[in-house]
């Protein structure tokens, strides 16, 4: 079924002032870390202006057609046409030797960047841009509550890993199998629950009902919730209208929507807030 015309696209050989254009970087290590998630670690020069701790920001993997050269995707990254672009989340970067880890959820040959996960071989080769900004880079709140779906567990992940020690709340992650669970090195005080929802192309209302649930703590809540847009949905009316919340202290996003591929999505969302 044809998508449409897509969305009106910033010209490659013109990046917005401020920021650096698209980079060419080199699989340097791929990993699967689960049955459904598999890391390539991206490196090269053009990283060296990266800043420090921007784990869980997002960034624009920029793919080669299969078969494309090297030397013609890096002309392609500079003058243009735009080629493939997907989001994505720093997981890790090192900084040190210029590499950051990106963590795709495996789908098999169902969309492009998780073909080129799925076929990625050390020194292979795609573009880079970003990363934007950190989604809660201030941990000013009483307690914490992420929760994440198999596409946000990177940005849950590393907010987890960036709170205070002392923090306390919940984590509420859905993943499609038992093995999917990471370790994640959260504060002692932030309880992870995990759940298993083995067909994510059906809508799960698992988050909805255990967010709704909860014994609330008193005090200031801060959030970064993540995951598929219907859920994200419920959750944002949940937390603000019920609950109250103020806006600024609710990072609430939905990465992706059952039944459409990301530029369809990133137009609806542009619709929704317009």
């Amino acid at each position: 079924m044809s998508a449409g015309p897509g969305p009106v696209l910033p010209d490659l050989k013109r990046p917005a002032r401020g920021k650096p254009g698209p980079r060419l970087v080199t699989v340097t290590a791929t990993r699967r870390i689960s049955p459904n998630m598999i890391r390539l670690t991206l490196s090269g020069p053009d990283l060296a202006d990266v800043r420090p701790n921007c784990e869980g920001a997002n960034c624009k993997i920029m793919l080669p057609a299969e078969g494309q050269g090297r030397d013609d995707f890096a002309r392609q990254l500079k003058d243009g046409p735009r080629p493939t672009v997907r989001t994505y989340t720093v997981r890790y970067w090192r900084p040190e030797v210029l590499e950051v880890d990106v963590d795709f959820v495996d789908h098999g040959d169902g969309g492009p960047a998780s073909a080129f996960a799925n076929r990625a071989q050390v020194g292979d080769f795609c573009g880079f841009a970003g990363p934007g900004p950190v989604k809660l880079s201030e941990f000013a709140a009483d307690w914490y509550l992420v929760a994440a779906d198999m596409s946000a567990l990177p940005v849950a992940a590393a907010t987890l890993e960036a709170m205070p020690r002392d923090a306390r709340g919940v984590a509420i992650f859905e993943v499609t199998h038992p093995d999917d669970r990471q370790q994640i090195d959260a504060p002692e005080g932030i309880e992870q629950r995990w759940l298993i929802h083995p067909d994510p192309h059906r809508a799960s209302p698992a988050q909805e009902e255990a967010i709704r649930g909860l014994d609330w703590f008193e005090g200031r809540v801060q959030t970064c919730i993540a995951g598929e847009s219907g859920v994200i949905k419920a959750l944002r009316a949940y937390l603000h209208q019920d609950r109250g919340i103020d806006r600024a202290d609710t990072y609430i996003s939905g990465y992706w929507k059952i039944g459409l591929v990301e530029d369809q999505h990133q137009i609806e969302k542009r619709s929704e807030n317009a």
